[in-house]
């Protein structure tokens, strides 16, 4: 009769050969160095029943004989671990034996309807069997069909020519838990591709050859050489066509089942999870003992300290809430914030108990360590609803420290936006947390209160939040309309509406109120940077020109940073000039010292990023605002990857200068506000008051306060993987920084100067692991980079004169580069292969280049200070 399925004779024994291959290596390497292992085996197959009432239901008994393990690729004696072994002994007499132990699988129309095999044996078995088995499953008509193979139910394509039948497993669409968590940010995640595609060669009806394979590719997104790949293959030969044992007569399935062994079960085709247990591994505390001296707060700028924090998280995702606070509450003073940053970033439902039960917000001397747990729940890269709604709890109870009550709800904002990338924004915990924000904004009183939920609003990106930020943009008091206005930069260009341009425009022209220039200059920003219309961008170059002296440079150096740097409104710019040549020449050479720019720290084939730096002095020479940015971005994404601004007002009081017209009335002020990894900090005051400069100023050291520090992990990547010859494989990337910023000002009276200085300390540790696990045998790559480096921003300032001088100064130091990797594989007895390759280079220290103006005059300020080599006062 016809049949749509392949179809076996009866009386006949099919002998085949089988083998499944696995190889781990880099992305571009040739298959023939890498590392990997071989099951190769003897396969009978033969026909136990044909349904009387359908030819194509048929019964098919296949049995695994004469097992043998080896190398994918040669090894010299001394390298090759299975060498003097017998397979007996590699994979384990009860796993040997249950391999060997014959399954059934009944064909419906090519289909695999079930799969029969013993209940209680070891799941590793249990999967090569399942990968053997699925292999018979195929249909002799083109088109495409979900059907459930070891790998769970994908969507599965056919394509039939004569005795050829390719299928193509389309992996993406899958259905089978197995564990995964990627990075936040895509340029900071890894970019992952599998395929599956198996050709079948029939002949007379049923298989002669089968060849499949499968291919899984991870890069990281910034650095596309740092990868790897896991090849597995299988391949399946008909030997001979012996005589064989006759049918088995029966009406139904079942009968035949109990004829042959009443202990067969159906059990399901797809792959059960299996892990194999870890006999050498340390205990946590014993793995703390053993990185603990890299963690000290000394060390923390470098790679050994980021490896080690890697390392630690990795352990503390396999350990208890109980081991975890162990080591917390033994732990010195000094270590203790390493380790809350390790336990917050490992963010398992364990480790989010024991720091919660650790810390107590209640008690305010042990602020430092909550600021740092908050913190690390900031960069969190995969948050879940129970951290948001914990905080959230924590929020609404009693916080001792005012400081952690903003961090707080600071932090709330920034989950609220990384939950609702994810479709998360229906959750309830972070329905809740929304409300909270926006209804406090919508009802606050006192200034204090607007500024922590307009620095939440800021993480949060709310659409909806966007009419409560123009409200205090254009309304609220200077700080608090400044910090409205940049949280709305924030925002992608596709969500500010006309409303929102219109009320920019209204800012910066002053049309229904005087602003501070650091408000209006946001404002310019915003608009030159949403797709500015002909008329609002021609009204801005009009303005220039009228505006107060150092805001006008500001604009003048925007415009031609614009132009320069060649962003997106400046055809429009370019356009408008050309059409007011007349009256330009005046208003385009005004004197001054704020300026803007924009340039390349680095430009590459997978990621690019970008500095920029922008300085607003007020009239009389003192600052009102730097702001120091570093994108990162390639073709699909970007990273706001640092940013520091140092605001200042009211200062000019300090040196008897008149201040500027509208700014009379400044309460003294000066602090800083960071943005690392899209994530705005709480902003940190130098001093508030004039009695509190004074104080400062007279005790001055110039101590740099510290913004930042600690250890964050950026790159968090995991997927595990269930190949279709039975083995499991996992790819595991983790990369993570150690930093130190800080950030101060100081002043000199004696010689009429003021400088501020920025440093930024980091160091960053990148280790992937890809690895595939046969219980009885593991092989993989590891593979690591690391780097460490320092940014200085200076800016130094003397206002003995007018324009007075301003000197920026922005410089990197040598930074080492190196990278690591390891192939290798090793059996449960500690036998191991390995292959190691490195190399080291250094990336050579610059000095970035700003505008020629400000060359020129950092040549006039340190040409005039040769002679002050003594103390500030």
């Amino acid at each position: 009769g016809h049949t749509t399925g392949p179809s076996l004779n009866n009386d006949k024994l099919y002998k085949f050969a089988y083998s499944a291959e696995v190889y781990v290596d880099r992305v571009k390497a040739s298959l023939q160095k890498s590392a990997g292992y071989r099951i190769s085996s003897g396969v009978d197959v033969n026909l136990l029943w044909r349904n009387p009432d359908n030819d194509d239901d048929q019964l098919v008994k296949i049995t695994i004989k004469d097992v043998q393990v080896e190398n994918v690729n040669e090894r010299p004696a001394a390298k090759n671990i299975f060498k003097g072994k017998s397979t007996e002994k590699i994979i384990g007499k009860d796993y040997l034996e249950a391999l060997q132990r014959p399954m059934v699988v009944e064909l419906v129309r090519g289909k695999v309807k079930t799969f029969y095999s013993y209940q209680n044996e070891p799941g590793f078995t249990q999967n090569i069997k399942r990968g053997l088995a699925s292999l018979f499953q195929l249909q002799l008509h083109s088109g495409s069909s979900r059907e459930v193979d070891i790998s769970g139910k994908c969507n599965t394509t056919y394509h039939v020519r004569q005795d050829q039948v390719t299928k193509i497993k389309d992996l993406n669409s899958c259905e089978m838990e197995r564990k995964r968590f990627t990075s936040h940010n895509r340029i900071l995640d890894v970019g992952t591709k599998g395929t599956s595609a198996t050709v079948y060669v029939l002949e007379d009806s049923f298989i002669k050859s089968i060849k499949a394979e499968e291919n899984f590719v991870f890069v990281l997104n910034y650095r596309r050489k740092t990868g790897a790949k896991i090849v597995s293959k299988q391949r399946l030969e008909l030997k001979s066509v012996q005589a064989g044992m006759g049918l088995i007569a029966a009406k139904q399935v079942a009968g035949v089942i109990k004829t042959l062994d009443p202990n067969y079960v159906a059990i399901p085709l797809e792959a059960e999870l299996v892990k194999s247990e870890c006999k050498k591994c340390p205990s946590l505390s014993e793995h703390w003992q053993s990185i603990r001296e890299h963690m000290h707060p000394d060390k923390l700028s470098q790679p050994e300290a980021a490896k080690s924090f890697l390392s630690f998280i990795q352990n503390i995702r396999k350990a208890t809430k109980e081991e975890i606070l162990k080591i917390m509450r033994s732990e010195k003073q000094e270590f203790l914030p390493q380790v809350v940053d390790a336990v917050t970033s490992a963010q398992t439902p364990e480790s989010l108990e024991a720091v919660l039960e650790f810390l107590d917000f209640k008690d305010a001397s042990t602020f430092i360590l909550q600021e740092r747990f908050l913190y690390a729940c900031g960069f969190a890269s995969h948050p879940s609803e129970m951290l948001l709604k914990s905080l959230t709890e924590k929020f609404k109870g009693n916080v001792a420290k005012e400081e952690i009550r903003e961090t707080l709800v600071i932090v709330m904002g920034a989950l609220i936006r990384k939950l609702c990338d994810r479709d998360g924004c229906k959750l309830p915990a972070v329905v809740e947390a929304k409300r909270l924000i926006l209804n406090r904004l919508e009802k606050a009183s006192k200034d204090d209160n607007v500024q922590m939920y307009l620095l939440a609003l800021k993480n949060a990106l709310l659409p909806e939040g966007i009419p409560v930020l123009l409200k205090y943009a254009e309304s609220g008091e200077g700080p608090i309309s400044s910090l409205a206005a940049t949280a709305l930069q924030r925002y992608d260009p596709s969500f500010l509406t006309k409303e929102v341009k219109e009320t920019m425009n209204r800012i910066y022209h002053q049309t229904r109120k005087v602003h501070e220039k650091t408000v209006r200059t946001t404002a310019a920003a915003i608009i030159l940077n949403s797709n500015p219309s002909y008329m609002e961008v021609k009204n801005i170059l009009l303005s220039i020109g009228e505006l107060p002296m150092e805001m006008n440079k500001y604009m003048l150096s925007m415009i031609q940073d614009i132009l320069h740097f060649e962003m997106p409104s400046s055809k429009t710019i370019r356009q408008i000039l050309k059409d007011m040549r007349a009256h330009n020449y005046d208003r385009f050479s005004k004197m001054g010292s704020s300026s803007a720019y924009t340039g390349y720290i680095t430009r590459g084939p997978d990621v690019s990023s970008t500095y920029s730096l922008d300085i607003l002095y007020s009239g009389s020479g003192i600052l009102r605002r730097s702001n120091m940015n570093i994108h990162v971005f390639d073709r699909n994404a970007e990273l706001h990857a640092i940013q520091v601004v140092i605001e200042a007002q009211g200062l000019e009081s300090i040196i008897a200068a008149t201040p500027d017209e509208g700014e009379e009335n400044l309460d003294s002020f000066a602090g800083m506000s960071a943005i690392l990894f899209d994530f705005q900090l709480r902003p940190v005051t130098f001093f508030q008051g004039y009695g509190d400069l004074m104080s400062k100023m007279l005790s001055a050291t110039g101590d740099a306060m510290n913004v930042v520090k600690g250890l964050v992990l950026l790159t968090d990547f995991l997927q595990e993987i269930q190949l279709q010859s039975g083995p499991t494989a996992s790819a595991e990337f983790m990369g993570g920084l150690a930093i130190d910023i800080s950030g101060g000002m100081e002043f000199s009276l004696w010689y009429r100067e003021s400088k501020t200085n920025v440093k930024n300390r980091i160091a960053v540790f990148v280790a992937g692991n890809t690895e595939v696990d046969s219980f009885f045998v593991k092989t993989g790559m590891e593979t690591t980079l690391e780097t460490e480096t320092a940014l200085d921003f200076i800016s130094t300032v003397q206002f003995s004169q007018y324009p007075f001088l301003v000197c920026m100064q922005m410089d990197r130091v040598d930074s080492p580069f190196r990278t690591h990797m390891t192939k290798y594989e090793s059996l449960p007895s500690g036998r191991r292969y390995t292959a190691r390759r490195g190399k080291a280079a250094t990336l050579a220290g610059n000095e970035y280049p700003l505008h020629q103006e400000n060359s020129n005059m950092c040549k006039k300020v340190f040409g005039a200070k040769s002679d002050s080599a003594g103390s500030w006062f």
